[in-house]
């Protein structure tokens, strides 16, 4: 018999048998079965929702800001509560992360090849740049051309 075939046996409604022996008799972790099946409470879902505006208006604040942010508002949360309900929730800081501007051990390291040349006319040297601004439909390229 498969995991969710004894789930779906486990009856909570049975005063003659407790929960912790029918999990015992089905070979069910208990705790991770009692987690699995709490709802969660008209509170933590009004502050879930606040979170979820909160992160709408401002996507770049991380888990200390967003507890600053609702704690202004007078809620009492403190930042591992934000973290986790932000996690379970899928929210993320948009923004650079640590360690993001590290090169790679194996990266080759390319000469500067106009270190020497003095650049004393236009169109002598050229430099291009593309970036991506993320917009609401997808992102918009920028590409600038420099003389």
């Amino acid at each position: 018999m498969n995991r969710t075939d004894r789930v779906a046996m486990v009856d909570r409604s049975r005063s003659d048998l407790s929960m912790r022996r029918q999990c015992a008799l089905l070979g069910l972790a208990r705790p991770g079965f009692i987690a699995s099946r709490r709802a969660p409470d008209p509170e933590e879902l009004a502050l879930m929702r606040r979170l979820d505006e909160h992160y709408l208006a401002t996507p770049f604040y991380g888990s200390q800001r967003m507890t600053a942010e609702l704690r202004k508002a007078g809620h009492q949360v403190n930042r591992k509560r934000v973290q986790r309900l932000m996690r379970l929730m899928g929210l993320e800081a948009l923004g650079p992360k640590p360690k993001t501007s590290r090169p790679s051990a194996q990266h080759r390291v390319y000469p500067y090849l106009l270190r020497s040349l003095t650049i004393d006319r236009p169109n002598e040297v050229w430099a291009a740049d593309v970036t991506y601004i993320p917009m609401a439909s997808g992102f918009l390229s920028l590409v600038v051309v420099m003389d």
